[in-house]
This record gives structure tokens, C-alpha cells and sequence, in this order.
């Protein structure tokens, strides 16, 4: 029985199929088999949009119309989840969660004053003004910081590079928390993937040798953070989390999820980056409102003592943030979900030094984010493993996963194609018909009708922005609104290339690795 556990346990550290090469040759092809799934997918779709505009464009008339109008209903169901996280988030913003920790403190399972919060701070080459404003907005917390534990791991491949910052940031906030523990990730361990997997993972495993232990903190009395270096955090958000954790039906099957606003330099972020930056926002309140279909992105939180039990994230993966949903939802037998916070986490978009700079990192990042399909191949190889899992929940997840994934590489350019490809190809008869003549006609005046929610988000983008620095001019809010014109092509160029380079990549066995998105802020004088 140990040793299926333990068979067991290790399905649950794949990274990729090759991985399983020496283990088990038969496995390997299941997982290689799972890995060319969402490449297939895109692949099939793209040939059957060009060969059946070819040979069956009235067929391919009559699916666009219908694709036009399902992604109409969907525009709208969208935005009417959109309209709610905006407006929970609005009004949990308004409490204080502080008192509220005080005065409902007979409805817990503990009492508030026994929670920790492990804050781990995974840090690659980001500059001084990136790591100082992070500690700025933990220091300034309403939260009692002696129950703060904050772990500022640094990568060694970076050392020469981030030992001055290191420095300064350990003399000013030395006093600032109940412990802050430096430590250095070593580089090259063998089975790791460079990145904030194996990062976080080493400073949670220092600070459990070097303090928690130590120390004696019961496991579930601590919530363990780990959040990217530039995440600011409001003062009242650990007050927020606590409550939720403490009032949780299953604090310990649950992973804690903050709404990440990327608008810390927005102002200072061109077009493209800000309307991917409030692309990326809008989609978690989204998520956040729909509950059910969220899987933990970027900064998130959860219980210390299952964290160990699952032996924290996966150090040889890129996705470490959606993968650790994947650990624990197939660790516990399905029994965990994501808990919405409905509560903001303020964080950089994506700005480089020039513009084209920008750009290029800008597709970076999408790509990384869309090779998030790496974990299609692992949750459907341990759904084969895993018998314990009801089929029903395997099913549901299956078909949301494949469908988000497959929609991210191919909804935009379908949107964009197929109501002027069977024109093109349909030949002479196809062309003298009337459904040719109004095809593009009736899939424009679908698109113009779903793209005014547009106009709810460019209202909500400004609704989001922080306060105008000075020296930039009131016209800015102009250039905020219009930039929605733009977002047809920002799909495009820097939603569905990017998630298409990415499955095919995982197709073709073409493994990335993790890609350090470069943090960059004006040095204000």
C-alpha cells in the first residue's frame, strides 16, 4: 500500500511527459498523447476553417452566423459577471475588516489573533523602487505585523545584480514584521525549472526549517501568501483574507484568490500594455464572480498545512500558480475549490523601456500565461490514475479546460476570418448566392452590437486608474477610452498568436521554460 502511495504522489510531480521516459515507456505516450491535445485542437480547427470554406462555404456561412451570435450571448453573459465582481469588490473595499475580525470573533474556528501570515516574496533581477514599494505596502498594513512572517527569496543567478537591494530592503524593514527571513535559491538544483515555482518553494521550506518549526506555530494557524514581487497590497487585505480563511467552510481544502489589478505604472504603460493589463483584470473579476470555474492565477493564498502535505508547489513546471490548484484539487480527490476575495492586489502592467520593448514582452507574458495549457496533459493523465475522483467532476473540468484554452487560441481569429474567407475560396457560386452577399453584412452588425461592451470597460478602466500623476495631462483620459478601439487587434496579436505559439509549442514537445517578465518604473525625482 506505501508504495502505490508513494506511485501515487509522484504521478503528482510530473512536469512534462519526458519526465516519465525512464520510468514508464507506455505512460510516456499517454502523457505525450495528452500533450498534443490542445496543439491538435487549434490545428484541426484552423485546416477545417480553410478546407471547408473551400468546399462547404455554406456550411461554414451558416456556423460563422451562429459562432457570431453564441459569442454575442457570451459578450453579454460575460460583462454581466464582469458588473458584479467590479461592484463586490467596491463594496468589500468598504469595510473594516479589521473591526469585523474583532467583533465576529465568536463565528470562528479560532480565534483571529492565532493566524499567521507566511508572505513569500519569490525575487529574480527587479529593481530597488519594484521590492522597496512591495515592503512598503506590508509594513503599512492595518494587520498586527507581529503575526507576519515575510520571506524574500532571491534567485543566486542573479546575486551581483540584487545583493545591494537585498541589503537595503533587510535594513529598513528589519524591525517592520514579527520575522523577515532573506534567503538566497541556490541555482541550477537538479529536476528544478528556473522560476517562482522553485523560488517560492525554496522560501517556504526555509522559513518551515528556520522559524515555523522552530518555533512550534501550528500548520493551520498560518496562511501562506505567495505573491509576485510587485504586488502592492491594500492595508486592509490581510484583515480581509483572515476573515475569509476564519469563516471558510473548508479553510483547509481551499485556495484564497485576490482580484490583481495591474495598474501600478499604468500610467506610464502604452496602449497595447494597458488594455492587456485591464484584459487580464477584467477576466479574474470575471472569474471572480462565476466562482465555480476559477483556478488560482498569480498571487494567491491558502493554508500552510496543506501546502506540506502536498510538498508545496511544483519546482519544475512553468505555471506554479494554476498548477497548485491542479495539486490539491487531485491530492484531496476533487475536494478543494478557489474562494473568491472580491478584494483588489495592485500590481505592475507589463512595461518595458521603449515601446517595442514593450511589445515584445507583452507577447512574452501571454505566451507564458497561455502555456498554462501544460497543465491540460497533467490533470487528464491523473484523472486516468485517480479513481477516487467522481466522473462527473472530471468531465466538467475537462470540458472547461480544453474549451478555455482552445477559445484563447481561436475564437478572435475565427471572429475575424470566416465572415470574409468563404467569399474568398466558396468560388463563383458560392458567391453569387445571397447568403455570400450578406455574410459580412450580417457578421459585422453582430460584432458592432457585442463590441459595445467595450464601452463598460473602457468606463471601468477609468474607474480603476489610480490618482493622474502630475505630469501627465488631463487629454490621458481620452487616450484611456479610445485605446478599446484597438482591442480587436490586441486580441489578436497579442492574445491568440501567443496562446497558439504556446500549445504548439507543448505539441511539439518544444518545452519553455520560465520567462522573467522585466518589472520597470519610472525612478520618480
Amino acid at each position: 500500500m506505501m508504495v502505490k502511495i508513494e506511485i501515487q504522489k509522484k504521478y503528482l510531480k510530473i512536469g512534462k511527459a519526458s519526465e516519465l521516459l525512464d520510468w514508464n515507456k507506455k505512460e510516456w505516450l499517454i502523457y505525450r498523447c495528452f500533450e498534443t491535445l490542445p496543439g491538435i485542437f487549434v490545428l484541426m480547427t484552423f485546416f477545417l476553417i480553410f478546407f471547408l470554406s473551400w468546399k462547404k462555404p455554406i456550411w461554414v456561412a451558416i456556423f460563422i452566423i451562429i459562432f457570431d451570435v453564441y459569442w454575442l450571448f457570451r459578450t453579454i453573459y460575460l460583462s454581466f459577471h464582469l458588473r458584479k465582481g467590479y461592484q463586490l469588490m467596491k463594496e468589500y473595499q468598504k469595510e473594516n475588516w479589521l473591526e469585523k475580525l474583532k467583533n465576529d470573533e465568536k463565528i470562528f474556528w479560532v480565534s483571529w489573533q492565532k493566524i499567521y501570515h507566511l508572505i513569500i516574496l519569490p525575487m529574480s533581477n527587479e529593481g530597488f523602487e519594484v521590492v522597496n514599494s512591495t515592503f512598503e505596502s506590508l509594513s503599512k498594513s492595518n494587520y498586527p505585523k507581529d503575526k507576519f512572517i515575510v520571506v524574500l527569496t532571491a534567485e543566486e543567478r542573479y546575486k551581483e545584480k540584487i545583493l545591494p537591494i537585498i541589503e537595503k530592503i533587510q535594513e529598513k524593514f528589519k524591525n517592520s514584521f514579527f520575522r523577515l527571513l532573506i534567503t538566497i535559491h541556490p541555482k541550477d538544483i537538479g529536476g528544478e525549472l528556473a522560476g517562482k515555482g522553485a523560488n517560492a518553494t525554496w522560501g517556504a521550506r526555509q522559513a518551515k526549517e528556520k522559524i515555523i518549526d522552530p518555533l512550534n506555530i501550528p500548520y493551520e494557524y498560518i496562511i501562506v501568501s505567495n505573491f509576485d514581487i510587485d504586488s502592492n497590497v491594500p492595508s486592509d487585505y490581510f484583515a480581509r483574507l483572515s476573515y475569509v480563511y476564519l469563516t471558510c467552510k473548508k479553510p483547509l481544502r481551499s485556495s484564497f484568490q485576490p482580484i490583481p489589478l495591474f495598474i501600478n505604472n499604468i500610467w506610464e504603460a502604452p496602449a497595447f500594455a494597458r488594455l492587456t493589463a485591464f484584459s487580464s483584470t477584467f477576466w479574474q473579476m470575471i472569474q471572480q464572480s462565476k466562482k465555480f470555474d476559477q483556478i488560482t492565477f498569480s498571487s494567491h493564498s491558502m493554508g500552510f498545512k496543506p501546502l506540506v502535505e502536498i510538498d508545496f508547489w511544483q519546482t519544475n513546471v512553468v505555471s506554479e500558480d494554476s498548477r497548485i490548484f491542479w495539486q490539491c484539487f487531485l491530492n484531496f480527490n476533487g475536494n478543494w475549490r478557489v474562494v473568491p476575495l472580491y478584494f483588489p492586489i495592485y500590481m505592475d502592467a507589463n512595461v518595458a523601456s521603449t515601446y517595442f520593448k514593450t511589445i515584445k514582452n507583452q507577447y512574452k507574458q501571454q505566451r507564458r500565461w497561455a502555456y498554462g495549457s501544460e497543465n491540460i496533459p497533467y490533470f487528464l493523465f491523473n484523472f486516468l490514475k485517480n479513481k477516487k475522483l467522481k466522473l462527473k467532476l472530471k468531465i466538467i473540468w475537462s470540458f472547461r479546460i480544453l474549451e478555455n484554452f482552445w477559445s484563447w487560441a481561436t475564437a478572435s481569429l475565427i471572429i475575424f476570418m470566416l465572415g470574409w474567407l468563404p467569399i474568398v475560396l466558396g468560388g463563383k457560386e458560392f458567391s453569387s448566392m445571397i447568403i455570400a452577399y450578406n455574410l459580412p453584412r450580417i457578421t459585422s452588425n453582430l460584432m458592432t452590437i457585442a463590441s459595445f461592451g467595450l464601452i463598460f470597460s473602457a468606463v471601468l478602466s477609468i474607474l480603476l486608474l489610480p490618482p493622474r500623476p502630475p505630469e501627465y495631462g488631463k487629454y490621458k483620459y481620452l487616450f484611456m477610452v479610445l485605446q478599446w478601439l484597438l482591442f480587436p487587434f490586441q486580441a489578436i496579436l497579442l492574445g491568440a498568436l501567443p496562446a497558439i505559439e504556446a500549445q504548439l509549442r507543448l505539441m511539439l514537445g518544444k518545452y519553455m521554460g520560465f520567462w522573467v517578465t522585466e518589472k520597470f518604473r519610472k525612478i520618480k525625482s
